[in-house]
């Protein structure tokens, strides 16, 4: 009984803190646990809590992870890492809202921060696509095609006529590589100059190819791998 009284004062202690001070009053481990209280209400999670923070290095880390790695690493159970994962979701869905309308090249952080949250922790690799207008403004985008753990097929006659439904006018490519690693590999510049030629055929501009990874990001732009750079 007073185990249980506890962790359960315990919890309320985290509550207020959070209220009083927000994200920046939790170390890591007690925001992860603060959020696991609302899926396991009758036992103590600070130790799963910390074991997914010791697993995955971080709170981020912990977002990026699968269900299943979440799940065999604290033993947390499908409601748990179900919540942890409708969390990340849920950011990346902000984080898409916030770049809806902006000028990509007066706002490249907020388009990759989107980036990473939206495709960095997927198990297999994924290729993402972002429509710009005229103007470079973020339009829309969509995700054209998941594979497997190291490659997913594109097909550009169904880039350009997405780009076509939505008008746009430039496109930037986004994939992940869920090996961790950001550089780009042979098959992907290769993979970016059939993309260029075919988005060429209809006038539409591409600013950059991004790939994502747990590890960083590559730019082809920064890194000047774009073709006719």
């Amino acid at each position: 009984m007073e185990d249980k009284q506890d962790y359960l004062g315990h919890r309320e202690r985290l509550r207020k803190r959070f209220q009083k001070g927000g994200g920046d009053g939790l170390q890591d481990y007690e925001s992860l646990e603060l959020l696991l209280t609302y899926a396991i209400p009758r036992k103590d999670v600070k130790p799963y809590a910390k074991a997914l923070i010791k697993r995955f290095g971080s709170l981020s880390g912990v977002l990026d992870a699968s269900q299943k790695e979440l799940e065999e690493v604290a033993k947390i159970g499908p409601i748990s890492s179900t919540l942890i994962r409708l969390v990340k979701e849920m950011c990346a869905a902000y984080l898409a809202e916030k770049i809806k309308g902006r000028e990509v090249l007066s706002s490249p952080q907020a388009v990759l921060d989107f980036a990473r949250m939206k495709l960095a922790g997927m198990p297999h690799e994924a290729f993402m696509v972002i429509f710009l207008d005229s103007k470079n403004r973020v339009l829309d985008h969509k995700i054209m095609q998941e594979g497997t753990v190291d490659r997913a097929v594109i097909y550009p006659r169904r880039i350009v006529k997405e780009a076509l439904d939505r008008q746009a006018a430039g496109i930037i490519f986004v994939h992940n590589h869920p090996s961790g690693d950001a550089q780009p590999s042979p098959e992907d510049r290769n993979l970016t100059r059939s993309l260029m030629e075919a988005a060429r055929t209809i006038d539409l501009r591409v600013l950059d190819h991004l790939i994502v990874g747990k590890e960083g990001y590559c730019s082809f732009v920064e890194c000047r791998l774009m073709p006719g750079s």
